[in-house]
């Protein structure tokens, strides 16, 4: 198992509120997997970050594009492996 962080640019703050339910319920349902290792906003707005455990780059790749942040064009994705 690896960690990858997502990091997730804010594209469209105006959709942000209406997305985030969905985002949350999505991570939520990951972490109940064992998916998640941390997630939280960035303090300044700009976006937020998800750290996801998975077996490989392609698989947290998949994770991390199915976020309802990232399939609504709400925030853009930049994946990461990241060495703990």
């Amino acid at each position: 198992m690896a960690h990858f962080a997502a990091i997730l640019h804010m594209e469209k703050p105006e959709l942000n509120q209406t997305y985030r339910p969905q985002h949350l319920e999505y991570l939520n349902a990951l972490e109940k997997q064992g998916k998640i290792f941390a997630k939280g906003p960035f303090a300044d707005g700009t976006g937020g970050m998800v750290v996801y455990i998975a077996d490989s780059l392609e698989e947290a790749k998949e994770l991390a594009e199915n976020d309802p942040y990232v399939t609504e064009g709400v925030r853009r994705l930049e994946l990461h492996e990241w060495r703990i």
